[in-house]
């Protein structure tokens, strides 16, 4: 029996393309060999799509663009054509069939919507989040607002613009209103805490603000909450498993990108520190969360617990997969290896895709 050809994408044009190579390399080296053909495709910083045929450990440290073999490549918008066409040096093309895509591309053009549109275009089936539930979830404030009208806490927020930067005075007034310092600036469209500030005091607000909006064009001020910092892995599509939900304790200052990428130093907690009754709640409000914004696959739900609050922060449609990354663990600890969990993964977008 033939092996199903998986499109492994990684990198993208985003902020976060390091941390996409350190994922992808975790996730192909564990797809299941006897059942999956792996099809790796790197997609450079500047958008340039290559088929790479070479060493997977290439992939992690960047190096994969060097290899000699790589080749340009695309998938096409075209329902005839469900796979990779490559192009070839001498001038001429090769077609790969492609039976599912999986996506590992964190942030922009990756858990956005945008990759899923042209999937949806092209008949590939493909892992994880649909277009519209890639967007919402992306959208920090859509996030928001859609949990809020479904009755689901989240951390007390506001919002603007780059083109209200005229009438900055006055957010600063409401942050000082509604918020307090400190408080936390962020892009609204981008993970990893990539472009997020804690602000200590009103000072230090307009240069956060102006920080945030390097990456996007629209920036989210939130309350600090003090609290544990919970997330819960959710895996399914209609039949939702809950994840053993784990607890970040970071050793910075908070759980920013050196601390979840680079210095490994921050302390993950699984299950979370909390009592047993309150993780069940989070796993809860995680599933209701799932459905609530359409997801299907897998998320990763963030949470600020306290004694008497849950506030759900954010949903991430395609959670960091390193080998120190929550979302993978969570899943092990209830019984889900890294190697299965790729492998159910895959088999809900191929399911996904035949309904």
């Amino acid at each position: 029996m033939s092996r199903i050809k998986v499109a492994v994408l990684f990198g993208g044009v985003s902020s976060e393309y390091e941390v996409s190579l350190q994922s992808a390399t975790s996730v192909i080296k564990n797809i299941p060999a006897d059942k999956y053909e792996v099809l790796p495709i790197g997609i450079t910083k500047s958008g340039r799509w290559l088929y790479f045929p070479g060493d997977y450990d290439m992939i992690a440290d960047g190096s994969y663009k060097t290899h000699p073999d790589c080749v340009g490549c695309a998938i096409l918008p075209d329902r005839s054509k469900k796979g990779i066409t490559k192009f070839l040096a001498d001038g001429t093309t090769a077609f790969v069939a492609v039976d599912v895509v999986f996506p590992v591309l964190h942030g922009k053009n990756g858990e956005d919507g945008t990759i899923q549109g042209l999937l949806e275009l092209s008949g590939i089936p493909y892992v994880g989040c649909d277009v519209i539930s890639s967007a919402n979830c992306m959208d920090k404030v859509v996030t928001k607002v859609l949990l809020e009208q479904a009755g689901i806490a989240t951390t007390p927020f506001l919002w603007f613009t780059k083109y209200d930067m005229d009438q900055f005075e006055q957010y600063k007034r409401q942050v000082a209103q509604k918020l307090g310092y400190p408080c936390f600036v962020k892009p609204v469209n981008a993970g990893s805490s990539v472009g997020v500030t804690k602000v200590s005091d009103e000072s230090a607000l307009k240069d956060a603000v102006l920080l945030a909006f390097t990456h996007d064009s629209k920036v989210l001020i939130e309350k600090n909450i003090t609290a544990h910092e919970v997330e819960c892995a959710v895996l399914g599509n209609r039949e939702l498993i809950a994840g053993v939900p784990g607890e970040i304790v970071p050793e910075a200052d908070f759980y920013d990108y050196e601390a979840k990428y680079i210095s490994g130093t921050s302390k993950l907690l699984i299950p979370a520190g909390v009592p047993e009754d309150t993780l069940r709640q989070v796993q809860d409000i995680a599933r209701r969360a799932f459905s609530t914004l359409g997801c299907t696959g897998l998320s990763r739900v963030d949470f600020f617990v306290g004694d008497d609050f849950i506030y759900l922060n954010e949903i991430n449609t395609l959670p960091g997969f390193t080998s120190i990354s929550m979302y993978p663990k969570m899943m092990d600890a209830c019984g889900i290896p890294y190697p299965e969990l790729c492998d159910r993964l895959i088999q809900l977008g191929l399911a996904r895709a035949a309904q």
